[in-house]
């Protein structure tokens, strides 16, 4: 491991217990004032994109990220529950925006840490069953034995998985150039067993390619992290901060950011482009699934910051950025809702489904 720990939470036991018997007393998160619904996603576009910068919301912290050429998924996740069970735990409110048959070929798998919303084996199961081959997989030290045990083998052999420590790199061979890989703390916690706590890493992800530069927050509490991110990588060209998951406060605020926070790490990474995720799919606190946009938004203009800077998209959405660090203005719609976002830096495609 590396020398160099980062901001860890540690919550106690009476945390644990007190959060728990305040979730039960106040019973399920109240349900989503707005209508969230998905798109139609764009596979067309997705399966013969060979070089754009492009980012597809498959749902909560899921995503396709395509790079140079390359297909990187970001901790899938696709099953129905975030649980070690087929049918008892947190269950998916929207379908996943992409499936795995829907999916162009994966390069890579990108993994922040091995909580059930992150890591589900149904689903890294399925993707390295994928035609042509099963996809490299990169994986906070630790949790490489996790995947050794639970990886199918391919004529007796693994899949390549790579446990990688903080502040270490990697590099992805790309049809466009090599894309550079940065393992990068943030403030959180792993766990499997609940036995297991903190025996494996956790963190966040910089993508970095000669034209375009990409941050992925992982889950992460507020801390010194995200500045020491953004001065040593920054600037970013977009960024997928995590904006859900925070309430009640007094106990998720350690874990998991607030909108107001996650604007506030925005800023401390230098991404000029930031996209919400883990929300509106899986009730895992007590606000409502379409809380976090609607919040998002009102952190936003506070700060007197313009709302596409920050946006949210529907399951299924993909985001085209043009190449060379500049983008296209697209038609704009209403930043903070679950229905549209504004496109003053993107461009999308997709339909109603």
């Amino acid at each position: 491991m590396s020398q160099r720990f980062p901001s860890v939470v540690a919550t106690r036991g009476r945390d644990l217990l007190t959060g728990s018997w305040h979730r039960a007393r106040a019973g399920p998160p109240r349900a989503p004032v707005l209508a969230l619904r998905g798109v139609t996603p764009d596979l067309a576009f997705v399966h013969a994109n060979r070089s754009a910068p492009a980012y597809t919301w498959i749902g909560h912290s899921s995503a396709l990220l395509q790079m140079a050429g390359a297909n990187l998924l970001l901790d899938p996740v696709f099953s129905a529950t975030a649980s070690p069970f087929r049918y008892i735990g947190p269950r998916r409110h929207q379908p996943p925006g992409l499936t795995p048959e829907e999916v162009p070929h994966v390069d890579a798998v990108l993994l922040s840490h091995n909580h059930y919303d992150h890591l589900d084996r149904r689903s890294v199961r399925a993707v390295a069953a994928q035609q042509g081959g099963a996809p490299r997989y990169f994986v906070p030290r630790g949790t490489e034995r996790w995947f050794a045990r639970n990886l199918p083998r391919v004529r007796g052999t693994l899949p390549h998985i790579d446990g990688v420590d903080w502040d270490a790199t990697r590099t992805v061979e790309a049809p466009c150039g090599p894309l550079t890989l940065h393992f990068l703390p943030v403030q959180h916690w792993s766990s499997r067993t609940g036995f297991d706590r903190n025996a494996s890493l956790w963190g966040s992800w910089a993508v970095l390619h000669a034209d375009f530069r990409f941050w992925y927050s992982g889950d992460l509490g507020y801390s010194h992290e995200p500045r020491r991110i953004g001065d040593r990588l920054g600037p970013f060209d977009a960024a997928a901060i995590a904006i859900g998951a925070y309430e009640p406060r007094w106990f998720m605020r350690s874990q998991h950011v607030n909108p107001e926070e996650a604007v506030q790490v925005m800023l401390d990474v230098q991404a000029r482009q930031a996209i919400g995720v883990h929300w509106g799919t899986f009730a895992l606190t007590d606000e409502p699934l379409d809380q976090p946009p609607r919040d998002l938004a009102v952190a936003l203009d506070a700060r007197g910051l313009p709302r596409e800077r920050f946006i949210v998209l529907r399951h299924g959405e993909t985001l085209r950025f043009n190449r060379m660090r500049s983008a296209a203005p697209d038609t704009p719609a209403a930043a903070g809702s679950p229905s549209g976002a504004s496109r003053a830096t993107t461009q999308t495609r997709g339909r109603s489904a």
